[in-house]
Order: structure tokens, then C-alpha cells, then sequence
């Protein structure tokens, strides 16, 4: 059996080449046991590979995200990057790709500029405690406050806010002490040049660190809109491979996330 596939770049640095997040999109004619889905991830070793599958309706598709790890229930890149993949290749017809997941209904649109705006849900944050282990595998630095967040799959979330984005750019955690845990980890602080700036850690759910995360900006987008009192924002995700968007409230629950998607390489996968 042969899927054609794709390896798209989303949220890239500016014009700077190797940044972004790296997302595979793979387009199945057929259903697949999830263990082959899982072991194709696997075999691509990227944050997340995407899978698409055309549904009966035009321009709407059935989408699911795997990391190396696990079944994801929200990813951000890799729907940027399948949407920018069926834009190019013409197999979104009208102005906008519906994608049908276990986030529910998401949309997204071809901006004029040639960037995508994705419609997402927010994802809700709690008032938090410092867990110290936590803090010690992040490198020791008490953050300014601690939020949990709202997610599944058995594993914890946290969004802990420094005070200086030079702190959150020289996280170094210890991955094995973080995953010890069973917490992923949203880093953020005010940014210097963007109105914030983050990182994410997510050894719980098998990637140690996602590049650009797009679901981590459906809280970050709403912490940072009530703290700075706006409802568009510009975002950079910093550390080793960084990329920037922008965030924009959209309808009551949801934000909207603006990005690019760079097409790296075309291929064929072979099961």
C-alpha cells in the first residue's frame, strides 16, 4: 500500500530556513490500524504526523495527529501544515478546509497574504502550585505564577510564567527528571520583540521539545490577551528551532491562530 506524503515547515521564522515546526501529513485512501498510524510516526520520528482522510462533503476531511508516542486530541502545526498541503495542491476547492477531529469541528482559511487562520478552541487554565519537582527538572527558577491546564490523555499540564524572556530562552530541563512527572510544560514570559514569547516540553507525551506548538497558544492566547488587555497579539516560540504567529480572539471559546507553512519535501510512504 502506497499514501502519498508530505513534510511541511509550519509557523517558520520569518524568512529564516530551517524553522518552524516540522509536521508530517500523510493522506490515506483507506483506513489504518492505529498501530500502523503509531508506527509510521514512529518511523518519521517528527512531533506530530497528520493524517488526512477525504470525507463525502467538499473541502472536509477527517484529521487525527499522532506523535512518536501517542494519539494526540489537539495539534496546532499539523493542521496548519495539512491545510497548507491540500491549499497547494488543489485539493481544497472553496475558501476554507474543514477538519473533523477529536477537538471537534476546525476551520481554516487562505488569508490574502498567503499566510492560514485556523479556528481553534480555547484551552482553560487554573490558578496553580509550584510542584517541586517539577521546578527543579525545568532548571530551579521559580516562575512568577503556575497554571494547570485543561487536557487529557492521563497526563498533566502546566503553563509557568518567568518573569524575562532570557529565562525562558536558556531552559535547558533535565527531560528524564520532566517525564519522571508525567508533566508537559508550557514556558512563557513577556517577549522583547513579540508581545510573548514560549517554549513547551512535552516528554509525557513522548516529544521532548515541540518547536511551535499551536494548541499550547490556545491558552497562551487567552493568558496573555487578559494580561495585556489586547485581542491580537504577536507570538514567538524561541529555543532551538524557532518560529512566530500571531494570535487573534475569535468567537466566544475559540482564538484564532495566523501562521505560514513552508512545503519541504514530497514522498511516498509504503506499508
Amino acid at each position: 500500500m502506497e499514501f502519498p506524503y508530505a513534510e511541511m515547515h509550519a509557523f517558520p521564522d520569518g524568512q529564516t530556513p530551517h524553522t518552524g515546526n516540522p509536521a508530517g501529513v500523510v493522506m490515506l485512501h483507506r483506513d489504518l490500524p492505529d498501530a500502523d498510524l503509531l508506527g509510521v510516526a514512529q518511523s518519521n520520528n517528527l512531533s506530530e504526523t497528520a493524517y488526512l482522510k477525504a470525507m463525502g462533503e467538499k473541502d472536509q476531511w477527517a484529521l487525527r495527529w499522532f506523535t512518536p508516542g501517542l494519539e494526540v486530541e489537539l495539534c496546532g502545526h499539523a493542521t496548519l501544515a495539512s491545510a497548507a498541503w491540500l491549499f497547494e495542491t488543489g485539493r481544497v476547492m472553496g475558501p476554507e478546509a474543514r477538519f473533523h477531529t477529536l477537538s471537534g469541528l476546525l476551520k481554516v482559511i487562505r488569508l490574502d497574504d498567503g499566510r492560514y487562520q485556523m479556528d481553534f478552541p480555547q484551552i482553560g487554565y487554573t490558578p496553580g502550585q509550584a510542584d517541586a519537582p517539577v521546578v527543579a527538572a525545568m532548571g530551579g527558577t521559580a516562575p512568577e505564577a503556575v497554571y494547570e491546564i485543561e487536557r487529557v490523555h492521563g497526563n498533566r499540564y502546566q503553563m509557568l510564567v518567568y518573569a524575562d524572556e532570557a529565562v525562558v530562552v536558556g531552559l535547558n530541563p533535565d527531560i528524564k527528571a520532566l517525564a519522571a512527572t508525567r508533566t508537559n510544560v508550557i514556558a512563557t514570559a513577556p517577549g522583547r520583540a513579540t508581545d510573548f514569547v514560549s517554549r513547551f516540553f512535552g516528554p509525557a507525551s513522548g516529544v521532548d521539545e515541540d518547536p511551535v506548538t499551536g494548541s499550547a497558544h490556545c491558552t497562551l492566547a487567552p493568558y496573555w490577551f487578559e494580561r495585556l488587555g489586547e485581542t491580537a497579539l504577536k507570538a514567538r516560540q524561541v529555543g532551538p528551532r524557532p518560529g512566530a504567529l500571531e494570535v487573534r480572539a475569535g468567537a466566544a471559546g475559540r482564538v484564532l491562530l495566523v501562521g505560514s507553512a513552508k512545503r519541504y519535501l514530497d514522498g511516498v510512504i509504503r506499508i
